[in-house]
């Protein structure tokens, strides 16, 4: 072999070293433990909301394949959320989150409109859901494959990052799933998007209109007329 393809031939090691090695740096990188989780301070803590990972920090932990990012907003919100400072629509959201409304999971529990009604915020959805609450507050399927598709969205295999419009939903989210067999330990309520201090938000406004472009949202919809019914 001559010494200049030699020569070629290391550099090509070489440079193809250095790339492998960055590629596996930055997969290690990503898999790096998550701070424990931490409630933050008054009533950010009372909704459970993350102190580590949260709107103002979630940025740093985007992108990572051991964990499962849930938006649980719904796209038009019928609730008055404008009477608190938040809006209806999901005009934006943060890169790499899926869409999956907490309200077509299960009914809100009637302390919680209460105390919204209390806040002038009523309208809360009343529809159809997968769960509904017992007297006792345990969820109760409403469908044969309202398990199953928890654990779709929701894997269990996953730490799970729960996001909403300001908290509450996320939090409401994360009770339900670790009353049904969750590990609460892996699931991270990071706040609301209304606070979101980041630079990953995707909006869904469109110049000009008052409706929203739904079409960029990772969206898991629930076909509730396909499902059967637990009678």
């Amino acid at each position: 072999m001559k010494k200049s393809n030699l020569i070629v031939l290391v550099i090509s090691l070489l440079i193809g070293g250095v790339i492998g090695y960055n590629l596996v740096k930055r997969d290690c990188n990503e898999l790096e433990p998550l701070p424990k989780q931490e409630k933050s301070e008054g009533l950010r803590g009372v909704y459970d909301i993350d102190k580590n990972i949260n709107e103002k920090t979630i940025d740093k932990y985007l992108g990572r394949s051991d964990v499962a990012y849930r938006d649980v907003r719904m796209l038009e919100d019928t609730a008055t959320w404008e009477n608190k400072g938040g809006e209806r629509d999901l005009t934006g959201f943060v890169e790499g989150f899926e869409v999956i409304p907490y309200a077509y999971l299960t009914e809100f529990p009637q302390a919680y409109v209460d105390q919204k009604k209390d806040e002038n915020v009523t309208g809360l959805y009343e529809g159809k859901t997968l769960f509904r609450l017992d007297e006792k507050g345990n969820y109760v399927a409403n469908y044969k494959e309202s398990m199953s598709i928890l654990e779709y969205i929701f894997p269990k295999d996953k730490t799970i990052f729960l996001m909403c419009g300001a908290g509450g939903y996320a939090n409401f989210t994360k009770q339900m799933l670790g009353a049904l067999g969750w590990d609460t330990n892996k699931i991270y309520n990071v706040g609301g998007f209304w606070n979101y201090e980041g630079k990953k938000a995707i909006s869904t406004k469109v110049e000009g209109k008052e409706k929203c472009d739904f079409s960029k949202v990772p969206y898991h919809n629930i076909d509730f007329e396909r499902l059967t019914p637990v009678e």
